[in-house]
């Protein structure tokens, strides 16, 4: 809709996983090599976990576009599986026919890969979505990998899923397939701004943008990181629904406005940040000694006495606007006072007396 007005060939921003649109961080990179290492090596069990948008998928089949002829591959992408129909689906994967019982699956199967095996191919299965699968199919998944020589795997299996698979793995009961994990590698978001900014434009190079670096000025680029925290997928939302409302504007850059308009839409404005205890510590001192004296007097019955029948000690005001900005006391003027000011203001207030009354 918006692609001939932005001068582009197709839709940059689509939340399918194109293998095209791949971009690759450093992050992308060490998966890769991890993977390619991996099933080179015949390293048996590879775990690949991501947070939610973090192109997971995008990098499973951008890899298994570019596997060279002779390596067989068995992805699964839907984890939601008994182990009756898991074993079912292997068998259609693999193209093992004339079995009906497990124990006839397996027999076959471990024909194939022998075979394989004995030719020096490879055999991949690849299950994305890894941390749904129960504990009952990750137990079997296990079994799996008993397929071997003596030096070597002869089925690689790669699983794939959210940062949940980490906690999955750690379950008591699976602890014999977490020990046969060879290697582990970690998808994380876009790491700033600049980064943002590559990735955007890459994949507005891809789709065929004329000027890719000059579509989304570079507010809406800064707001668009803070409102995705740099997952992929959030961004590619946040940029094709803004080109569409830039396309409905007439407005040939994407500016910070419009950005706040489609985050706002689909709840992605940036999250409040919580302050820390340390911030929290100095807000507290943003008061006044005047007011600290107050709130004291205040705290121990209105300023007549301090809640134990005895009367509190008396304070004498000081003059209202005092500390104001960065803890610098100001006492009737512009100048920052000094530290024997801020002691005297101290000791004025009450807060620097001991419960009997004595300066501290």
């Amino acid at each position: 809709m918006y692609a001939e007005f932005y001068g582009l060939r197709e839709l940059p921003f689509a939340l399918t996983p194109d293998p095209r649109y791949i971009y690759f961080t450093p992050s992308h990179t060490e998966v890769m090599a991890n993977l390619h290492y991996g099933v080179e090596s015949g390293k048996g069990l590879i775990v690949v976990t991501g947070e939610v948008g973090t192109g997971k998928t995008t990098i499973l089949r951008w890899m298994m576009q570019r596997l060279d002829r002779t390596v067989m591959v068995a992805y699964i992408f839907n984890p939601r599986l008994s182990v009756p129909e898991f074993y079912q689906h292997l068998a259609a994967l693999f193209d093992i026919q004339n079995w009906e019982t497990k124990s006839d699956l397996l027999i076959e199967l471990g024909k194939v890969l022998e075979t394989r095996h004995s030719r020096g191919l490879r055999t991949v299965l690849i299950i994305d979505e890894a941390h749904g699968l129960s504990p009952y199919v990750l137990e079997e998944v296990r079994l799996l990998g008993n397929f071997e020589s003596d030096t070597a795997k002869q089925l690689q299996i790669v699983l794939t899923g959210q940062p949940e698979l980490r906690n999955v793995l750690n379950y008591p009961d699976l602890r014999q397939l977490k020990q046969r994990v060879a290697l582990r590698c970690d998808i994380k978001a876009l790491p700033n701004v600049e980064e943002t900014a590559r990735y955007i434009a890459s994949r507005l190079a891809v789709a065929g943008a004329p000027r890719a670096s000059d579509i989304f000025s570079p507010g809406a680029i800064d707001y668009i990181f803070r409102c995705s925290e740099g997952i992929p997928r959030n961004i590619n939302n946040l940029c094709d629904n803004a080109l569409l409302n830039g396309f409905a504007a007439s407005e040939p850059i994407i500016s910070r406005a419009i950005i706040e308009e489609v985050a706002a839409t689909f709840d992605l404005l940036p999250r409040d940040r919580k302050p820390t205890i340390a911030e929290d510590n100095e807000a507290a001192r943003i008061f006044s000694a005047a007011g600290r004296a107050e709130l004291w007097a205040a705290g121990n019955g209105n300023g007549h006495g301090n809640g134990n029948g005895h009367e509190a000690p008396q304070t004498s005001r000081v003059p209202e606007p005092q500390i104001v900005i960065n803890e610098f006391v100001r006492i009737g003027g512009d100048t920052p006072a000094t530290l024997e000011d801020v002691g005297a203001a101290f000791s004025r207030s009450g807060l620097g007396r001991g419960t009997n009354g004595q300066s501290l």
